[in-house]
């Protein structure tokens, strides 16, 4: 089963919508910050477009999403990059997402070969947390005017390092680990190619440079 979580009226073509409010296609109505009505190891897929900067407990949300998850699921998450002027002042947004999440959401961390690398967290390790996600893959989308082809792609690295509004949002792909995977299995994953959100489309037009 695909979910789309958080869907609104704009649910992915094919998945169960879930969304707090009863728009047109939402198929099951829940607060995501509460619990979601699906059985244990039930998705394959999980679709979470710009909705999970909104909860108030991300790793409650989390856990509840891993939860509903079959192991190996994918877990896709598309959400407001953390050092943008925009987002920070969004009082909406309780939760950040940057290139060292990934390594809060696992406690054995594991860095595909290709793709953008998510870099250790110095000197505030944080705990096991109670739930194991492992990345696939991650992209950032800038804004403009770093959306364009003035910059080479190792210039963007840079300046994403080194000042804030550079970036606009970020996407990752998950697996979700609920029992021995192999390194090697990991990787092959990570080379799959995976669903991403419908709002993404435009970035993927000629001329137009998501990165």
């Amino acid at each position: 089963m695909r979910i789309d979580i958080g869907c609104g009226s704009a649910k992915e073509t094919g998945y169960l919508g879930i969304d707090r409010i009863a728009y047109p296609g939402v198929d099951i109505v829940c607060d995501i910050n509460e619990e979601i009505p699906l059985p244990d190891n039930t998705a394959e897929f999980v679709m979470a477009s710009r909705v999970l900067p909104y909860v108030r407990n991300l790793f409650a949300v989390m856990k509840e999403i891993y939860r509903i998850s079959a192991h190996k699921a994918v877990v896709c998450i598309l959400a407001p990059y953390a050092h943008s002027f925009p987002h920070v002042s969004n009082p909406l947004f309780r939760q950040k997402f940057d290139e060292y999440t990934p390594r809060h959401l696992t406690a054995q961390f594991f860095q595909p070969s290709l793709g953008m690398p998510s870099p250790a967290v110095p000197d505030y390790p944080s705990p096991a947390p109670p739930f194991d996600y492992r990345l696939l893959r991650m992209e950032v989308f800038y804004q403009y005017p770093f959306n364009d082809t003035l910059y080479e792609a190792e210039e963007l690295e840079v300046l994403r390092t080194l000042q804030s509004n550079v970036v606009h949002e970020i996407m990752y792909h998950f697996a979700v680990i609920k029992q021995e995977i192999s390194l090697e299995e990991l990787e092959a994953m990570s080379r799959k190619a995976y669903p991403e959100p419908r709002v993404l489309r435009y970035r993927r037009l000629p001329g137009e440079n998501g990165r």
